[in-house]
């Protein structure tokens, strides 16, 4: 009697048999073949403890810029562009512009003495000489230099913090030659008078400054102004001249004409102390005169050295006292401005500013 299988559903899987079955064996190899292709999982990220934040990734690290060199004793600042930028003249422009000032001074105000017997000129002829060519050399060359053409204008106007303290000794030396060589043209036409020969210093000598038996006034009282008597004058017209330049110049002040009255408060004082000693408020004026005068002249010049430069002194004080303005505003000298287009590099040696 044979056992019929019934008839499985249409869409039904067929049943396998026992040796349909794959062996262990057969099991394990398809297992390792499917492992070996399937693409190895990626391992966890590492979770950071409770309270602890996850460290960043390193930034990536630029190569790092070449700067150059600075030594130790240098200082660098970069200026950017559109600074602006205030520059003043060298000192060789404004050495050079205070020595032709004070050839202008000299030459109109001692030339003008010299003459004055010849002429006929009176203390107020010498006197205007001498203001109208201070004018005119301010007027020329005082925007370089600041128009000092004397040293005590220029020593209150360093005790005044007006002008650098590192410009007196340039500024006295250019004053000095420039004086010196104007009288050294007067002298040398002086010699080309056939008149005068042999009598050249005497006749120069009354160009000079002197007290005693050598002040103006000794011709007419037999006698003249002790040193005292001298040096006060000197000292007190000296320190109203400089007070004054000091006030016109000073950037907070509203007059115009600074040259003019610096030119006509020269010329009052000479009148004041010409009849004590023939005026001189200006010690490179006085050492120009007595090169080319006789001895006497020199050893009287230490009081018109001593007493300008005092006088200065004290008007410098008075100043910075009661009306002090900012630093290195030189008398009439002008900046020259302009502005970077470019950032500029400055570099700046520390020693040297020591």
């Amino acid at each position: 009697m044979s056992h019929e299988t019934p008839d499985q559903p249409a869409g039904a899987p067929l049943k396998k048999d026992a040796t349909d079955v794959p062996a262990p064996e057969d099991v394990t190899a398809a297992a390792a073949a499917d492992a070996a292709a399937a693409p190895a999982p990626e391992p966890p990220a590492p979770v950071a403890p409770a309270g602890f934040a996850a460290p960043a990734e390193p930034a990536p690290v630029e190569a790092p810029v070449e700067t150059p060199a600075v030594e130790d004793d240098v200082e660098a600042y970069v200026v950017p562009a559109g600074t602006v930028v205030a520059t003043g003249p060298g000192l060789l422009a404004r050495v050079g512009a205070e020595t032709f000032g004070t050839f202008v001074l000299v030459l109109g105000g001692v030339g003008t003495a010299l003459y004055a017997a010849v002429t006929g000129a009176g203390a107020l002829a010498v006197a205007l000489a001498f203001g109208v060519a201070l004018f005119a050399g301010i007027a020329a060359v005082g925007h370089v230099s600041g128009g000092h053409f004397n040293p005590a204008v220029t020593f209150g106007a360093a005790l005044a913090g007006r002008t650098s303290w590192k410009d007196v000794l340039p500024y006295w030396l250019a004053q000095l030659v420039g004086a010196a060589a104007a009288a050294a043209v007067l002298f040398v036409v002086v010699t080309t008078l056939p008149a005068l020969e042999g009598q050249e210093r005497g006749f120069f000598s009354s160009t000079a400054n002197g007290f005693e038996a050598h002040s103006p006034i000794a011709a007419q009282a037999g006698e003249g102004f002790s040193w005292i008597g001298a040096g006060l004058i000197e000292l007190v017209v000296t320190a109203v001249f400089v007070g004054i330049i000091l006030g016109v110049t000073d950037r907070r002040s509203t007059s115009g004409a600074a040259p003019v009255a610096i030119g006509l408060a020269l010329t009052a004082l000479l009148l004041v102390a010409t009849p004590v000693t023939n005026g001189s408020l200006n010690p490179a004026r006085s050492v120009a005169a007595a090169i080319f005068s006789d001895g006497w002249a020199f050893e009287q010049v230490w009081l018109f050295w001593a007493a300008p430069l005092l006088g200065a002194a004290i008007a410098a004080l008075v100043y910075r006292a009661f009306a002090s303005e900012p630093v290195e505003d030189n008398l009439f000298e002008e900046d020259d401005v302009y502005v970077t287009t470019d950032d500029v590099l400055v570099v700046e040696d520390r020693a040297r500013q020591a």
